[in-house]
């Protein structure tokens, strides 16, 4: 059963502000190293830019992402390339794939577990996973300060709103073992990342945060922006741009054979 959640992309919004996510995603191809022939799935896809580079290098490309949105841009952009609109828990491939690529994705499922049994099942004996996303951390200036205001306004928060997996090295590659892989690589790094525009803050935190506001209104919305903004302006503004505390954890895994 398909269930039927409010697809809260942008794909003009993320293409347009959020670039980065796939120009950072670049690095993660050197790791990956796509080799013509071969069937790679790219878990989490967006808009398609990094599956496209992924094509150049002459593999099959599948791209899912849950977000209907991101699929439909991506099919529009890179019509020769397969993208189908999936959840990471609803893939039903079976030694299938070469590879597995998936960057700035797996933050978001907070079933870290089923997620990696899926992508184990859809990799060949011998197929690697490659992954980036959120490590142990991440934005954790921003969600801090945000958590604070939403409290101070009188909204009532738990835990269970913060819509992020934020790993550490030891619980994820510890996870990967006992699903089977063997963990070949693994790095926890700091990324500062710009964020365009004097208004780069309040724009990220309306892309990924929505959850952490739990449908309020807007002018309360505005008024945890605004002392967000002013808060963190000191940490976290610098030489005319808002730098974001990204910390990304990058991991390598292969199926055993």
């Amino acid at each position: 059963m398909k269930h039927h959640v409010k697809d809260i992309w942008n794909a003009d919004l993320y293409d347009g502000n959020h670039s980065f996510v796939s120009k950072f995603g670049s690095h993660l191809l050197e790791l990956l190293s796509p080799v013509e022939g071969e069937q790679i799935l790219d878990v989490g896809c967006g808009t398609g830019d990094l599956a496209n580079k992924i094509y150049q290098y002459g593999t099959y490309v599948t791209g899912v992402d849950k977000s209907e949105n991101m699929v439909q841009q991506a099919n529009n952009k890179y019509p020769d390339i397969t993208f189908m609109a999936k959840d990471v828990l609803e893939l039903e491939y079976k030694n299938t794939f070469d590879a597995v690529f998936s960057n700035a994705t797996l933050h978001w499922v907070k079933q870290p577990e089923e997620a990696l049994q899926h992508i184990y099942n859809s990799l060949k004996p011998g197929g690697r996973f490659v992954a980036e996303f959120g490590g142990k951390d991440n934005v954790q200036i921003i969600t801090n300060e945000m958590i604070h205001q939403v409290k101070q306004a009188g909204i009532s928060y738990t835990p269970e709103q913060f819509p992020w997996y934020f790993p550490s090295i030891g619980e994820y590659t510890t996870l990967m073992e006992q699903i089977g892989f063997n963990v070949t690589f693994a790095q926890h790094f700091d990324r500062p990342t710009p964020l365009e525009g004097d208004k780069g803050l309040r724009n990220w935190m309306k892309m990924f945060c929505g959850n952490i506001f739990e449908n309020q209104p807007a002018a309360v919305q505005e008024h945890v922006m605004i002392q967000v903004e002013n808060n963190l302006k000191e940490a976290l503004y610098q030489n005319g741009q808002w730098v974001a505390d990204y910390k990304r954890l990058r991991v390598v895994g292969v199926k055993k054979s």
